[in-house]
C-alpha cells in the first residue's frame, strides 16, 4: 500500500520544515505549497489524503482556500486548520467554516502525529 499523501500549506519555512520532518519520519508522502492558491492547485492536481492548512497565507487565506477545495475538490478530503490563533473563538470559527480539525502553533510532534493518524480516512487492506 502506498504511503498516504499529506499536503502541507504553510508559508513559514521553519514551521514547514518541522511539519515535513515529523510527517516524513512517520512514513507519509508530503507535498507542499506556500500560498493558498498553490495549495488548492496542488490538491486538485495531486489529490492528497489530508491537508494541513495555515490560516494566514499570502494571497488567499486558509478560509478561502478551504472554500475552493470544498467547491472543487473531493467532498470527503479532510482539511485541518494549522494556526497561531489559539483562542476558543478562533477554533470555533475554523470548525464552523468547515475545517475537520484545528491545530495550534507551536506544533507538538506527538499531537501532530496523533491528529494526522486520527483524521486520515481508514483504508481497506489491498
Amino acid at each position: 500500500m502506498p504511503a498516504e499523501r499529506i499536503l502541507v500549506v504553510e508559508d513559514n519555512p521553519l514551521n514547514l520544515k518541522l511539519v515535513r520532518g515529523v510527517l516524513r519520519a512517520s512514513g507519509f508522502d508530503v507535498i507542499e505549497a506556500s500560498t493558498g492558491e498553490d495549495g488548492v492547485a496542488r490538491a486538485l492536481a495531486e489529490p492528497p489524503d489530508l491537508v494541513l492548512m495555515d490560516l494566514q497565507l499570502p494571497g488567499i487565506d486558509g478560509y478561502e482556500a478551504l472554500r475552493r477545495l470544498r467547491d472543487e475538490g473531493p467532498p470527503d478530503l479532510p482539511v485541518v486548520a494549522l494556526t497561531a490563533f489559539a483562542m476558543g473563538e478562533d477554533r470555533a470559527k475554523a470548525l464552523a467554516a468547515g475545517f475537520d480539525g484545528y491545530l495550534t502553533k507551536p506544533i507538538g510532534v506527538v499531537e501532530l502525529r496523533r491528529y494526522v493518524h486520527d483524521l486520515l480516512p481508514k483504508r481497506e487492506p489491498s
